[in-house]
Order: C-alpha cells, then structure tokens, then sequence
C-alpha cells in the first residue's frame, strides 16, 4: 500500500508480516526509531499468548476432594455462620469508625445520642434476622412423593364455621 504525505514523501506499508518500510527522505532517526518501536510492540502483541494444558482431564469419581490453600473446608452450615460473622463485624466496624469520626469532628456530640442513632439499625437489622430466622422455622416441610405403579391419591380438606346462636355448618 502506497500512501503520499502532505510534504510529496511517498511511505509504503505492508501489512502481511507487520513491517513498514519508512520513506527515504526522512532524516530523523528518532521518528525512525519510535517507529520500528511500534511495529515491534504491535508484532508482541499479535502474538500467540494462550497455552492449552496436553494433560488428560482427571476422572470423575469416588475420590475425595483435594484441600485448596487458603481457608480450610467446611460445612455448608459452617461456610455461612463464617460469611455472616465477616459481615457482622465488618458492619461493626464501619458504624462505629462512622460515630467515632462524627464524635471527634463535631467535638460536641453526645455520645449517648450517637449511639442510639448509629445502633438502632444495627438493632433493627438484628430483630429483622431474628424474625426471618423464626418463619423460616415455621413453614411446614416440603413433602416429594415418588410412586411406582399405579396410584389413587385424594385430598379432602374440612372448615367447620361455628357461628353464633347455635348455628354451625361443615364444608367438604
């Protein structure tokens, strides 16, 4: 490709092996040299950077779980109660920096007051987990049949409505 300069310099380039060749009139090393630079930087770049691994996959199977550097492996239940305690403490930390801050830039703040304001959501998120925690407990369990053959099944439900004066009717 042949491209002509405002300044009559002709320039070739050539695009297949990443290579330009600079046009004889420039005098300027510097342009050349800052040139050859970016043609080198955009060859490394192009170049293949992925590896694939030639080892076979491991088997699936009966083998035990191989321990990770880091944490140590845990229960589900465990894992949870980890990640809530983080959370916990973390949130501790940041209300109580939060007061400490709004304590020591005001120089005038009631301490009391401060923590009635920066605990109560603390409380109240507290209560809320409790409750959660509590309905969660109060939902009747979820019940999965599997039957084979053929099979009869049949709910039936009763309302009594007892009402006043001696009235009373039964819904099937």
């Amino acid at each position: 490709m042949n491209y002509t300069t405002g300044a009559g310099q002709s320039v070739e380039l050539s695009v297949g092996p990443f290579k330009a060749q600079l046009p004889e009139q420039t005098a300027d090393a510097q342009v050349d040299g800052n040139a050859r630079m970016f043609l080198n930087a955009v060859e490394d770049a192009l170049a293949t950077t992925s590896y694939r691994d030639p080892s076979p996959v491991p088997q699936i199977g009966d083998a035990p779980p191989v321990a990770q550097q880091g944490r140590p492996p845990m229960s589900q239940g465990a894992t949870d109660a980890s990640v809530l305690m983080l959370a916990g403490g973390a949130t501790t930390v940041m209300v109580g920096g939060t007061a400490a801050v709004l304590m020591y830039v005001s120089q005038f703040a009631d301490p009391v007051v401060c923590g009635l304001v920066f605990g109560a959501p603390t409380a109240l998120v507290l209560a809320l987990a409790r409750l959660a925690k509590k309905a969660k407990d109060a939902l009747p369990d979820e019940i999965h049949n599997h039957y084979d053959g053929t099979v009869h099944q049949e709910y039936s439900e009763t309302t009594n409505n007892n009402r006043w004066w001696g009235r009373s009717s039964t819904e099937n």
